[in-house]
């Protein structure tokens, strides 16, 4: 399978991109004017694109480019799944100029989906930090 990777989004990608979402549970709601919105302000964009420049893979990063980072919407095309196309997003993701010296990377993931992360040595093991949210 030949594609490429992307930094960036053209306007048809973020359509592909927002019918994407659609077909999760955790992302059915967004919209095209908020994913447009979010892509502007994530740190790191990696995508990867067809020849025809279809969209088939695609994370985005928030940073602060030293001691924290987050791997948010790891998600590949049906069609293309299981392909091995999400290992080597995630490689790309783990291993981006951008982010070597970043001190910690963290991600959210359904239970069903840890054995795939802990492959990068992500764990649920964070001594005695807990995660807290607010809802709006």
């Amino acid at each position: 399978m030949h594609y490429q990777i992307v930094d960036h989004l053209t306007e048809n990608q973020i359509l592909e991109l927002a019918d994407l979402y659609k077909n999760e549970f955790w992302s059915k709601n967004r919209k095209y004017q908020d994913v447009a919105k979010m892509l502007v302000a994530s740190n790191i964009i990696i995508a990867f694109v067809t020849d025809s420049q279809e969209l088939i893979g695609f994370t985005r990063i928030l940073t602060d480019f030293v001691y924290r980072a987050t791997i948010y919407d790891v998600i590949i095309k049906p069609t293309y799944r299981k392909l091995g196309l999400g290992a080597k997003l995630m490689d790309a993701a783990i291993n981006h100029p951008q982010l070597r010296e970043v001190e910690q990377i963290a991600l959210y993931c359904l239970p069903e989906m840890m054995p795939f992360y802990q492959r990068w040595g992500f764990t649920t093991e964070v001594g005695e930090l807990r995660l807290m949210y607010r809802y709006q």
